[in-house]
């Protein structure tokens, strides 16, 4: 019975591949960087503020007052701001990671930006997996109308994903690689929730969850990802990418049932 759930789970996760081969279709330049980076950044923007936060704002709102309701939600959200923060100390830094790519600083700066973005994304995709299981099991129709939608949100994210990382190495299919990574997140943390957690996984748990998720997505987008968009050689592209990943993650998020 669990079966049917668990395979939509790894379909809508490893839609992030997708997006992968979309990115290796172009041979990864430092201007398809930018709009990458900006990109990124505009998809975890969209999807922060206007998805995960709203969403764990109408749970809160069903217990508590108002202004205890926006203090739990700034909370979580500085909470997952500052685990970002740690995060990217904990990784290995620019001159780390020089001597592995001969001292390039550009690719040095892509490898460090994609290790970023990935680590937030796999985040991400975690609480997605729980959230398709668990539809699934409930509703199999429910199940499958969730997974559509997501795979189709999942599609930017392996661009994300992608194109930093093929830049890094000069691999398009590292990229491919790195995108299928990070959506194997989904089913994993479906296994984790149906066999290792299952207690834990109270609608409280989950919204939680899920904002720090979004805290940790909003500091990699500003801190990371729109610098590294938006300088002065490759701005006006930087902000096209921005603009299209804010668009095609609000169109993944219109789709969500």
């Amino acid at each position: 019975m669990v079966a049917s759930p668990l395979v939509w789970t790894t379909l809508a996760g490893l839609s992030t591949g997708v997006g992968g081969v979309l990115a290796a279709l172009c041979p990864p330049t430092r201007r398809l960087l930018a709009v990458s980076a900006g990109f990124a950044g505009g998809v975890m923007l969209a999807a922060s503020l206007a998805d995960l936060v709203p969403e764990a704002l109408r749970f809160y709102g069903q217990y508590l007052p108002p202004l205890s309701c926006g203090a739990a939600l700034v909370s979580l959200l500085a909470c997952g701001m500052v685990a970002a923060a740690a995060l990217g100390r904990l990784l290995p830094d620019e001159a780390a990671l020089a001597g592995r790519l001969a001292g390039d600083e550009a690719r040095t700066a892509a490898l460090r930006t994609a290790l970023i973005t990935g680590t937030a994304l796999l985040l991400h995709n975690f609480p997605e997996g729980v959230l398709t299981l668990f539809a699934g099991t409930a509703d199999p129709a429910l199940g499958v109308r969730t997974t559509l939608a997501i795979a189709l949100h999942n599609i930017p994210e392996g661009l994300a994903v992608a194109v930093p990382f093929a830049y890094a190495l000069r691999s398009r299919l590292g990229g491919v690689v790195a995108a299928l990574i990070s959506g194997l997140a989904e089913p994993v943390g479906a296994v984790l929730a149906l066999w290792c957690l299952q207690g834990w996984f109270t609608p409280g748990f989950l919204n939680g969850t899920v904002v720090l998720v979004a805290g940790i997505m909003l500091w990699v987008a500003l801190a990371q990802l729109m610098p590294s968009a938006l300088l002065e050689r490759d701005r006006v592209v930087g902000l096209v990418g921005v603009a299209a990943g804010v668009l095609a993650m609000l169109l993944g998020i219109a789709a969500l049932p």
